[in-house]
């Protein structure tokens, strides 16, 4: 295995080592918030300590960095392979400075996202944030599976990282709003954000089985995937 082989499997290795389990995690506080939130609304005394909702909150909050964070690694691998294949420095200089500056911004529009308290701040954003991933989706390099848009690893992914921005922008609105509006949207949109990681978790272990180490891509690109047939081996010479 190469180094750019080794640089590949960061995206899935994160993704398993702590995405999945943080996702978890936010998950089970967030059945406890609720559990505890019907159970006292009933007017009965719970058993599930009030802490939850601040763990929940919490969790929710490193689970939107740490997700945006996994597309834009994601992303940065075939972009900078692609870069680095074509020598797009010397062809389309500015195309290489663009794209790390919408890396930059992308970063830096999040980190504005964590910090921002008025709800205009916090659209514009959440909205720049958004913005910056589907523009470094667009580029280059990047695998999209257009073809299967419903069944791609790019799709489910870019998706499921807008709705944990969304939530990220929305979290003090929950908390303000006393009709419990934004806090019906975020259970749904979120309901919704855990299905998709379900998918992830199903199209990235595919994608795994798919890519070829580097050294093997001349012989397996030449593989007709439509007809799911490849070049019969050269047979070995008589010793």
């Amino acid at each position: 295995m190469e180094l750019a082989d080794f640089l590949g499997l960061l995206h899935p290795a994160i993704a398993v080592i702590f995405v999945f389990p943080l996702i978890g995690n936010v998950v089970n506080f967030a059945w406890q918030t609720r559990q505890r939130r019907l159970q006292t609304s009933d007017g009965n005394k719970s058993k599930i300590p009030p802490i939850v909702g601040t763990e929940h909150r919490n969790l929710g909050q490193w689970l939107t960095g740490a997700v945006v964070g996994l597309v834009l690694l994601g992303l940065a691998y075939p972009i900078g392979k692609n870069i680095l294949k074509n020598q797009l420095w010397n062809k389309v200089p500015f195309q290489v400075v663009f794209i790390l500056l919408m890396f930059a911004a992308t970063i830096a529009s999040l980190v504005l996202l964590y910090r921002a308290k008025q709800r205009l701040w916090r659209a514009v954003f959440a909205t720049l944030t958004g913005a910056g991933v589907v523009i470094l989706g667009c580029q280059d390099g990047v695998f999209r599976r257009t073809n299967e848009w419903y069944w791609s690893h790019y799709y489910i992914g870019i998706a499921a990282a807008l709705l944990m921005i969304f939530s990220l922008a929305i979290v003090q609105d929950i908390y303000q709003d006393r009709t419990h509006r934004w806090r019906t949207i975020h259970t749904i949109l979120n309901c919704i954000a855990l299905l998709l990681f379900i998918g992830q978790g199903m199209t990235g272990t595919r994608d795994l089985l798919e890519i070829p180490l580097s050294w093997q891509e001349s012989y397996v690109y030449q593989c007709d995937f439509v007809n799911k047939t490849c070049l019969a081996p050269n047979p070995q010479a008589p010793k």
